[in-house]
């Protein structure tokens, strides 16, 4: 049986118990994502450090957190446990992040097109209780919800 956390979901109820974890071997979790790619299961914890992630850090988390997640068993079904660095296009997918890149370059895909287009390359401007406003490379300024994007990345203009 699997047990749920104030999210009342997988990935809620690891976060819960991974991030103690993090924070003792001095990282930041930055996320957790549970998907299944065809017949598999995949656990992926993305942590991160002001100076960077390293290999070591990774593995350290791993073997930390292995036996607290085997206790817990949050999950119902076999899958893979991966942990690594959210990278340098990472996706912005909590509060804390868009707050902390305001400012920043970023790619966003919408689910529905606006004005004829998905994907946009912009300025993230503001982060409101789930609405996102940002400025494109062109000048224009939009907002839409967390929830219209694909995904909000990122970026660095110049690539």
């Amino acid at each position: 049986m699997s047990k749920q956390s104030k999210g009342g979901n997988v990935t809620g109820t690891v976060r819960d118990l991974v991030e103690p974890y993090a924070k003792e071997l001095g990282l930041e979790l930055w996320d957790v994502r549970f998907v299944k790619e065809g017949a598999e299961h995949y656990l992926r914890i993305f942590i991160d450090r002001p100076e960077g992630v390293s290999i070591d850090d990774c593995v350290n988390l791993t073997h930390a957190i292995d036996a607290p997640l085997d206790r817990a068993d949050p999950i119902p079904v076999s899958y893979t446990l991966e942990v690594s660095s959210p990278g340098l296009e990472r996706t912005l997918s909590r509060e804390e992040h868009f707050l902390r890149y305001l400012g920043a370059p970023v790619k966003i895909r919408l689910v529905r097109p606006m004005d004829g287009e998905r994907d946009f390359k912009a300025t993230l401007d503001n982060y409101d209780n789930g609405m996102i406003t940002v400025t494109t490379e062109d000048g224009r300024s939009f907002s839409f919800g967390k929830k219209e994007a694909s995904y909000v990345k990122l970026d660095d203009f110049d690539s």
